[in-house]
């Protein structure tokens, strides 16, 4: 009965909001029906209810969140969809292994993230909307998992949200982020503004009541409203800028929305007649609009209670470009005929989704990061055109931001009309005049360790990748195969007809030489491409031992490895460091005898399995063995300290120790001796048992 009451809310949510064609009712009621997540799709509904989407989003949101538990219940609705609802659905599948944005640390899935969601920019404002629900079920303590996941939507989506102008998303996104990883901080904080509220919203309904008759005054036709501030606004204030609560001077804020950008001055003016304006709190951001295109007018005034209120005054266009973001050039398709703030975000949008296709996947994500977090300077061309680049751009990145031809055949720039180095880093207001060559040779790759935006790099690799196609088949072709060398492969193991043509078509080329060539101008790693094709070996050719013959591992006096009487080499992997007690195996290597894994270790899957053998231990007297356990405490000023005290009272036979800052914690590597697995656990346990250690495990290598 509970659901079936959430499942009537939803759909009259949905009625009320969107018109529905009567089949599309009956889709919608029948896929809602199944789902098994409803207080999901609820939130997420809500929301693109809100940002104005269309019938197609809601249906195409629905069936893929039905795809994750049931997929074939989903599919079974696929019919039944429309081309348009079809193809949003095909573009959540391509990342349903990436928790619905939730970005992991491999970079490939980032990147080919970014690469989904080119295809519609409906699914950047669902998923992102789905970021927020599933920060905003959260509750401390948070398991290892969701602290890695919260701190991804502190560095990336919280950043990616402000870029493309989703304020109020933003600022939804950080009160999460506040509230689970300062707990005392936000909990405080937010009692003493409910503490307020109440006076606020008394002085908040005053003042807009005078503020309505000044409109009325003036003539004008308007909006008013009015909140209390984000408890993240407020924190990143109070904290930043070492202040008290009371010294925040924007606690309220006041919104006005009028029509003309002449209405919004003739506001601000008649407030300021009737309310003081606080010294140095006028700010004009319809004359000089922020770096994201953020405009209008904002004044902080002293109210009837002596306290300070922040208003805004903006039109009815600037206020569809806060609170949409990129998405208002879609929802909004004004006629314009000069490029806006807006055109400006979605050209860098564009942009990354571009640098997706052609920088690796390290690469991407590296420079995603960084433009994201970097401020802006404004520079110009002689002729007055401004180009807009992150701080620390040089004059290679103003070349490419003018056009591709400008910047391979960039021979030196003018900046402020004087000659300086194409590598010079550029300034907020600088004049910068490229001098070009038509018979100039291009870019030299030495411009890429120079060159700050993603843009530009790009660029850059697609005039190599383009120019010198054949060289970086060759080279690629060598990187491969050293590689598959490293790996204990060869091209006739790996390059068959059936793995190519399945690596290939994963990857959208055409044939190996454009595999070449992508490894070659370093738009692909060659361990990552050789990989590939590894992993399908590895589906044909599950490991398997030699069935008679088994390595018995014992030293002899002078701590060399035998195998038994024998007398055979036999040598521990360096990969993973195996102990006395560890289940292990053999690997047959060429005139290096048999080398001992342990049967867990992560490289066993790419050795020749014909080669592997079986692998015991014999009974050892004086075993001496190094073993690195990695160790993560909470970061205070003494966990150190401790933890080498704590070692010392224990004992343990120590040879090396790191100690690394992890942001909230400390990650510490511990070499020791030990004599077996048994000794190991023992540490192991003995060392959870002390305060602030959070988790102790075996590492593979030192």
């Amino acid at each position: 009965m509970e659901n079936k009451n959430l499942i009537e809310n939803i759909y009259q949510n949905i009625d009320e909001k969107i018109k529905l064609l009567p089949k599309d009712k009956k889709l919608v009621r029948d896929i809602l029906c199944e789902h098994m997540n409803l207080e999901r799709c609820d939130f997420i509904i809500d929301q693109i209810l809100d940002m104005r989407l269309d019938k197609s989003s809601v249906i195409a949101f629905l069936t893929y969140q039905l795809y994750k538990v049931e997929p074939e219940r989903a599919e079974s609705f696929l019919p039944r969809l429309t081309n348009d609802e079809k193809t949003m659905f095909e573009t959540y599948k391509q990342i349903r292994d990436i928790n619905d944005l939730t970005l992991s640390e491999n970079a490939e899935d980032i990147k080919n993230m970014f690469l989904a969601l080119s295809k519609d920019i409906r699914v950047v404002v669902i998923k992102l909307f789905g970021i927020l629900y599933d920060i905003s079920i959260l509750s401390n303590p948070l398991s290892a998992q969701q602290k890695k996941f919260v701190s991804q939507v502190e560095d990336i989506h919280v950043p990616l949200a402000e870029r493309l102008g989703f304020d109020r998303l933003k600022l939804n996104l950080e009160d999460n982020v506040i509230r689970l990883t300062h707990p005392d901080e936000y909990n405080r904080l937010n009692h003493e503004l409910r503490i307020k509220k109440e006076e606020n919203e008394r002085q908040l309904e005053l003042t807009k009541y005078r503020v309505e008759n000044i409109l009325k005054d003036l003539g004008i036709k308007g909006e008013i409203n009015y909140r209390q501030k984000h408890i993240s606004s407020i924190y990143r204030k109070l904290y930043s800028k070492n202040l008290r609560l009371n010294q925040i001077y924007d606690l309220m804020a006041m919104r006005v929305i009028v029509d003309s950008v002449e209405e919004c001055y003739a506001v601000l003016g008649r407030i300021h007649a009737i309310y003081r304006p606080m010294p140095g709190r006028v700010k004009d951001y319809i004359a000089n609009p922020k770096p994201n295109g953020y405009k209008s007018l904002h004044t902080t005034i002293i109210v009837e209670n002596q306290h300070p209120m922040e208003v805004q005054i903006r039109t009815h266009q600037m206020h569809k470009e806060s609170e949409f973001g990129v998405y208002a050039h879609w929802l909004y398709k004004e006629k314009k005929t000069t490029k806006n703030a807006l055109d400006r975000k979605i050209t860098w949008f564009r942009e990354m989704l571009e640098n997706a296709k052609v920088l690796s996947d390290d690469e991407f994500v590296k420079t995603l990061k960084a433009d994201l977090y970097d401020g802006l300077i404004f520079v110009q061309t002689p002729k007055g055109r401004v180009i807009e680049l992150p701080e620390g751009a040089t004059a290679i990145d103003f070349a490419y931001a003018i056009h591709s031809d400008i910047g391979n055949s960039c021979v030196g720039v003018k900046v402020n009309s004087k000659i300086k180095p194409i590598t010079t880093t550029l300034a907020n207001g600088d004049i910068v005049e490229i001098l070009t060559n038509p018979h100039s040779k291009g870019p030299s790759r030495d411009w890429l360790n120079y060159a700050k935006t993603s843009s530009a790099r790009s660029k850059i690799k697609s005039f190599f990748k383009k120019e010198l196609k054949e060289d970086n088949i060759k080279l690629g072709k060598s990187m491969m195969g050293q590689a598959m060398q490293e790996k204990d492969f060869t091209s006739a193991q790996l390059l068959t007809d059936k793995y190519t043509q399945v690596v290939l078509e994963k990857l959208s080329m055409k044939d190996l030489d454009e595999l070449y060539a992508a490894v070659g101008s370093g738009s692909m790693g060659a361990g990552q491409a050789v990989g590939r094709f590894i992993s399908l070996w590895q589906k044909d050719n599950e490991i398997k031992t030699l069935p008679n013959s088994v390595v018995n591992v014992k030293k002899n006096k002078e701590g060399v490895l035998i195998d038994g009487d024998s007398g055979m080499l036999v040598r521990y992997a360096g990969c993973c460091n195996p102990i006395e007690g560890d289940e292990i195996i053999g690997y047959i290597s060429r005139g290096k005898g048999v080398t001992i894994h342990r049967k867990n270790c992560p490289n066993i899957k790419y050795l020749e399995p014909e080669r592997l053998i079986s692998a015991n231990w014999q009974e050892q007297e004086n075993g001496d063995y190094f073993v690195t356990l990695k160790v993560m405490l909470d970061k205070q000023d003494d966990a150190i300290v401790k933890l080498t005290s704590a070692i010392s009272s224990m004992k343990i036979a120590l040879k090396g120790f790191e100690a690394k800052d992890n942001g909230d914690t400390y990650l510490c590597s511990l070499g020791i001796s030990v004599k077996n697995t048994n000794e190991v656990n023992k540490i192991i346990n003995s060392l959870k048992n002390i305060n602030n250690v959070f988790e102790v495990a075996r590492s593979e290598r030192w």
